[in-house]
């Protein structure tokens, strides 16, 4: 399992796939459950979808779905001597942006290297070189020399999305792992190896499904076009979320520790997971011998805030792989906690029979 881990998670963090530009990452869930022996399909927006029930009576409609999308930025301005004005799409902390390699991809699939830059300190006054550079201050130098070249050699054209240029690389400890994405490419490569052990297992009581939404970085967008395609009955959310493990942080406080196993998210703004989901995901953990960590979130979100509010309502509960430095350029995660979440994932698919979903929606 290991292996397909590792060869998944490289083959997705590599890929370019902004929010609203997640082709790459569409056509590798595509290409990894085509064959497996179900449906796939799509919704409107592009998020995608692989479908599997066991004859006429498949039971519940459970849902185990990553988002595609990592945070990048697209072309705004180029301007006469040939550099790239940009704006950002989803969060970024402007901190962590100069001297970093880009990626812009051209409408005709090239993709053209650069670098965030600014003026010089040498020419900003010592006042304002301890400042934050604002985003608006920046700009991405891919080497053109002016408009017409950018354009007609290079062929930038506004609009074009630039993602960062990283290569997943593992760390000298081991099981540490460094990449772009892990937000919430983590999320997606779960999302695929579940499905395909659950496939080949026989062993989900359900009608499986198998999702990957679109625009989860600019407002959770994709899970509430693709809720009303796939009408989930419930749904496991799976993510990349920020660790809490490094200086700063209270050790009594932190919930999301490298190496502390998959976590078991009960509540943040966007969301308050279903009760007897995140205790059932919790039992199932303890029962299985899966190593997890469990945490009330004060900030942030997650697709749950989109699926939970469908239909006539859905349980969900979130499950993550703490990762470092989310939303920059260099993430790090350890490959067990990536491991414990597939094996949660797929030990809970499996006790979601019909008997446990109509549990935990009965209210009266």
């Amino acid at each position: 399992m290991k292996d397909k881990a590792l060869a998944l998670l490289k083959e997705l963090t590599d890929a370019h796939s902004i929010p609203g530009h997640e082709d790459e990452v569409r056509a590798i869930f595509a290409d990894e459950l085509e064959n497996v022996g179900g449906s796939l399909g799509s919704d409107r927006q592009g998020s995608v979808y692989f479908e599997r029930g066991l004859g006429e009576n498949s039971g519940p409609r459970v849902m185990i779905a990553g988002h595609m999308d990592e945070v990048g930025f697209r072309v705004q301005h180029i301007r006469p001597d040939g550099y790239l004005k940009f704006v950002p799409v989803g969060g970024w902390w402007p901190h962590t942006l100069l001297a970093q390699r880009v990626e812009v991809l051209t409408k005709n699939g090239e993709k053209v290297l650069g670098v965030i830059s600014s003026t010089p300190p040498h020419f900003i006054s010592e006042a304002d070189r301890s400042k934050v550079m604002s985003i608006n201050n920046l700009f991405i130098d891919i080497g053109a020399s002016s408009a017409a070249e950018a354009e007609d050699v290079f062929g930038i054209s506004l609009g074009d999305p630039v993602a960062p240029a990283t290569a997943f690389t593992p760390l000298a400890k081991d099981g540490y792992y460094m990449a772009k994405a892990f937000d919430n490419r983590v999320g997606m490569a779960c999302a695929i190896q579940a499905a395909q052990i659950l496939v080949r297992e026989e062993g989900h009581p359900n009608t499986l499904i198998s999702a990957g939404t679109v625009q989860e970085e600019v407002g959770l967008r994709g899970a509430r076009s693709l809720a009303n395609v796939v009408k989930p009955d419930v749904a496991i959310i799976l993510e990349g979320p920020p660790a809490d493990d490094t200086p700063g942080f209270s050790p009594s406080e932190s919930q999301g520790k490298l190496g502390g196993g998959v976590q078991i998210r009960l509540h943040d703004p966007s969301a308050i997971m279903n009760p007897r989901l995140a205790d059932l995901a919790i039992e199932t953990a303890k029962k299985e011998g899966i190593r997890h960590q469990v945490t009330v979130r004060s900030s942030g979100g997650t697709d749950a805030g989109g699926f939970s509010m469908s239909g006539e309502g859905v349980p969900c509960v979130v499950l993550g792989v703490p990762s470092r430095y989310i939303h920059s350029h260099n993430a790090i995660i350890d490959i067990e906690d990536y491991l414990d979440m597939v094996r949660l994932s797929v030990a809970l698919v499996k006790r979601l029979d019909q008997v446990k979903v109509d549990e935990l929606v009965e209210y009266l």
